[in-house]
């Protein structure tokens, strides 16, 4: 659970961030290329652009938490309108993650392949990759899950990646290539979580059962 939770606080940490600093970031960054000759039309139509797009993110974050309908077509709708701004991975992620609540997976497992190729930054990239891998497991898709969590994903998240090829190892029965996942889960971890250790401990006592 910790790591969902933790994933979450780094989704809401972005999204707040550039809630309260993208635009200044990106008016500094136009004021700096002002001065260069010939710049100064096109950044201030850049800058425009960018204020726009934040703008209409924020009104579709706005609409998760009202009519789910409505919600579902302004972020697909952004993101066919948006598809190279960064806010685009943000939205898919959202959509996803209402997907399924619903256990519509096959949904969120689409939502989750957007947001993972318009992820601007390594950590959505990871975070939109560990979630695909998740749904992908329960779609029973073990093979295709330890696939994607193949993909070369920044060091802070081997624990998260190793506690799922031990759940998807798991699901196929690879009761020792599992443990030895979530071991190396703990092993990456700062503070193994309970849920973690658990797994471990279960998978423990299942092979001294079964022999």
């Amino acid at each position: 659970m910790s790591d969902h939770q933790t994933e979450e606080q780094q989704v809401e940490a972005i999204k707040a961030f550039w809630s309260e600093n993208g635009n200044s970031i990106i008016a500094g960054l136009v004021l700096g290329f002002a001065g260069f000759i010939g710049y100064g039309y096109y950044q201030e139509n850049k800058l425009e652009q960018e204020v726009n797009t934040s703008e209409a993110y924020q009104n579709v974050v706005e609409l998760s938490s009202g009519d789910e309908k409505a919600y579902l077509a302004a972020g697909e709708k952004f993101i066919s309108e948006n598809g190279e701004s960064s806010y685009s991975s943000l939205t898919a992620l959202g959509l996803a993650k209402e997907a399924a609540s619903h256990k519509d997976w096959e949904q969120a497992a689409k939502y989750l392949v957007t947001a993972q190729e318009k992820a601007a930054n390594p950590g959505l990239k990871a975070i939109a990759t560990t979630r695909l891998a998740r749904v992908q497991i329960e779609l029973a898709q073990y093979e295709k899950a330890l696939t994607t969590l193949s993909a070369s994903l920044p060091e802070s998240y081997k624990a998260s990646v190793e506690e799922i090829k031990g759940d998807a190892y798991l699901k196929q029965e690879k009761v020792d290539l599992a443990r030895n996942a979530y071991q190396a889960a703990i092993d990456a971890s700062e503070q193994a979580s309970p849920v973690l250790q658990m797994k471990l401990d279960d998978l423990a006592q299942h092979i001294v059962l079964t022999k």
